[in-house]
Formats: structure tokens, sequence, C-alpha cells
């Protein structure tokens, strides 16, 4: 088995080599590339990757590469992990929204299109060659925005999956507080990629005890806590809203706390520095603790599940992925891309059944549904018009003086990596 990891440079990768070498079982890898355009921190990885693969014994070969076209020749799955623009890029998408108050962040709002803006050219034209190469191949998308960006690998015909950490975080979560296994852990999660709501959490399987009055009673303040939200909303919701969701639900105060400190960009970018520096020792032979602080926590273990059961080498049969509605939230296009539980095996992923949503989650996956058709668009054709278009629609815009500011700034910001511009 080849697997192929473009962006395998990022400093994200030795938590993806930990997981492959700990679930060499479930997934067995025999060759593993890392593919990469910065060949200083492809070295650094590829070194440390090897060295954790030596470590825990795992037989499979690293290769490092910055050619796409051999990285992915012959591979049976391609992860993309990739960030155009990088942390520099990263940085402006949460810092120029702000000018206009409104959320800067890198997945939603105005920086989220930029980033899908700079994304979807570049993801369409890896898998192109993907497809060119072999044709059969599944391609794993962790790019965020993950939603747009695997509805534009699907509309294009690609065989494509989208992955996301947050469902696993929340069951590892609920798993310690129950004082249960993960495994025994199924979420009733619901919604877009980043705009999701556990409505259940059921103990067993997709039709096992739904213990989330349990959880919300017992440990509501620890739960609301990591959120960032007030206990009393969250009981009074009764369910359990992604982090993502403070951002439409705190807008005003999110925006006052981002204009008082450094972005989260600029604090990746110095972790990362550190990160690097540790990666060069040769001594290194396990990932450091500081990478739990960089972000995509248990994106190993997703990405391993979703891989061996795409390629039928194991895994559960039932995941958290981003795929096509096909009529599961029937108020949304069956073109939709939604994120929610799937079984998932050889032929792609088939989203399993879902009560009737409250109004007040349908509604807004229904608007930010309207924004991703529209930023997808904007993404594939350009102008400043669709741009324009896109912002307006956005929840977290929603106003013409906004639109029109932030569509300027937005393309002024991003024209080295916008060919229409």
């Amino acid at each position: 088995m080849k697997l192929a990891v473009v962006g395998g440079g990022s400093t994200y990768t030795p938590e993806l080599i930990d997981g492959f070498a700990r679930l060499r079982d479930t997934l067995p890898i025999e060759e593993l590339v890392l593919v990469d355009p910065a060949a200083d921190r492809l070295d650094l990885v590829g070194g440390l990757a090897r060295r954790i693969f030596a470590k825990q014994g795992h037989p499979g070969r690293i290769i490092t590469t910055s050619d796409i076209d051999a990285g992915v020749a012959d591979a049976d799955a391609v992860l993309l992990q990739l960030r155009v623009g990088g942390q520099a890029a990263r940085n402006q998408d949460e810092t120029w929204p702000l000018e206009c108050g409104c959320i800067g962040q890198e997945t939603t709002g105005a920086g989220g299109l930029a980033k899908a803006l700079r994304t979807v050219p570049v993801v369409l034209d890896i898998a192109e060659r993907v497809r060119r190469t072999n044709p059969d191949a599944w391609i794993i998308d962790f790019t965020n925005p993950v939603g747009i960006v695997t509805r534009a690998l699907l509309q294009a015909g690609h065989k494509a999956v989208g992955l996301c950490n947050v469902a696993i975080g929340f069951q590892r979560k609920f798993a310690r507080l129950l004082d249960v296994t993960p495994g025994e852990v199924h979420l009733d999660h619901v919604g877009l990629n980043h705009l999701t709501w556990e409505l259940g959490v059921r103990l067993g399987g997709p039709d096992g005890e739904n213990v989330l009055p349990k959880l919300l009673a017992e440990h509501g303040d620890a739960i609301a806590g990591d959120l960032r939200m007030p206990r009393a909303i969250v009981d009074r919701l009764g369910v359990v809203p992604s982090y993502y969701l403070r951002y439409f639900y705190a807008h005003d105060e999110v925006v006052r706390e981002l204009g008082t400190k450094p972005s989260r960009a600029a604090e990746v970018a110095a972790m990362e520095k550190e990160l690097l520096a540790m990666y060069g020792d040769p001594a290194l032979d396990e990932k450091p603790a500081l990478l739990a602080k960089r972000g995509g926590a248990f994106y190993s273990e997703a990405a391993v599940d979703l891989a061996s059961s795409l390629l039928g080498s194991g895994g559960s049969a039932v995941q958290v992925v981003n795929t096509y509605n096909k009529g599961t939230l029937p108020f949304l296009p069956d073109d939709a891309v939604i994120e929610v539980q799937a079984r998932v095996d050889g032929t792609g992923a088939t989203p399993l059944a879902v009560p009737e949503l409250d109004p007040l989650y349908a509604g807004l996956i229904a608007n930010v549904t309207a924004y991703e058709d529209l930023a997808l668009e904007a993404a594939l054709r350009g102008g400043r018009d669709r741009v324009f278009k896109a912002l307006l629609s956005h929840p977290l815009v929603g106003q013409f003086e906004y639109a029109e500011a932030l569509t300027d700034k937005l393309i002024a910001h991003n024209q080295e990596h916008l060919a229409w511009a």
C-alpha cells in the first residue's frame, strides 16, 4: 500500500506519522511519500518521520519529494493538508477583516473566503495530477475550508472524502468524561464543516442510549468551558455546538477579543519555528509534546480510520466525514457537502439518516450552504462581483457596506494568489 501526503512538510505531519506507526495493523503502509515544495522543511520533517517509524518498528519506507507527479504516482490514497500562502497568508486572513468589525478567522467569514479562493484552484490542479497518474486513488482532504474544497473535488468528478478532527475530538472528550473507550461513543454529529452540533451522544452504536442529557447535567461546566460559551446557553440549547459556532453566537464579543491580542497565525508561526528546530535534532524520535498545542488533535487516528475503510484494510464502518448530502438534509441540494456520520467502505461514504433538525440549526446550515455555493463559484471563476456576492451572503458579514470594503481588502491582500485579480 502506498500513501502520499501533499503538504508533507507541515509541522502537523509528525502527528500523522505517529498514528501511521502506532496503527500499522489497521493501515499497513509499505511506502509513504511526503510531498512539499519547501525543501528545507521537508528534510526536517522527513528525517523525524523516518526516526519515528524506526523507533516503533514500522517496516514502511518514507520518501520525500517536491515533485507532485512523482509523489502521487501509483498511490492508493493521497492526503491533502496544504496551506497556500503559509502562515503569512493566514495572518492576513485573521487581521484585515477586523478592520471592518468582522471576524478574522481562516475558515469562516471573509478570511475563510480568502483561503477558499487561494486553495481551490491549487487543490484541483493536484487532483488532476492524481487522476492522470492513478484514477483509482482516493483523495482525502484535510485542507481548509474542508467543505468547500471537498465539494470542488467531488464536483470535478474526483474520488474524494473530506476529513475534520472536530468530531473525533468530541468523541475522545466525551469518552473520558463517561469513562468508556472511544469506540463505544457514537455522535449524532450534524451540519457543515466547522458548523456542526452534537445532537446526541450514544453508547454502543447509532441506535444506542443517548447519554447527552447526562453529560450536560454532570459535566456541563467543563463542556461549556471548552467551548468558551456560557453554561446557561449550552443547557438552553440542549446540544453541544462546535466551538466554531462561537463566531456566530458571540460574534461581537469575539471581534473585541481578537482585536486585543496577536493573531493565532502569529502564535502558530512562532510555535512552528520552535518545532522545526526540534525536528532537526537527530536524537528526537517521537512527536514532541509541543505539537499538541499546534492543533489537529487526533487527526492521525481519524485519517487512519478513513483511509483504511476506503482501502478495505479495516477501519470503523461508521465515521464522521464530509461528503455529498444525497437527500440526508432535505432542505439542502443533493450535491451540497455536509459533515455527518456516514458508512464508509471501498465505494466511498454514504451518510446515515439524521433526525429532522430544529429550524435554529437548519436555517443557519441553509444560509452557510448558500454562501459556500457562491464561494465556490468565486473560487472557480473569479471576479470581484462574485467575491462581493459571497461576502454579502455570509451571516458573519451580511451588510453591503462591509461586503464592499472586505472585497477590496481581500483582493488587495491576495493578488499574488488570484490569477484573475
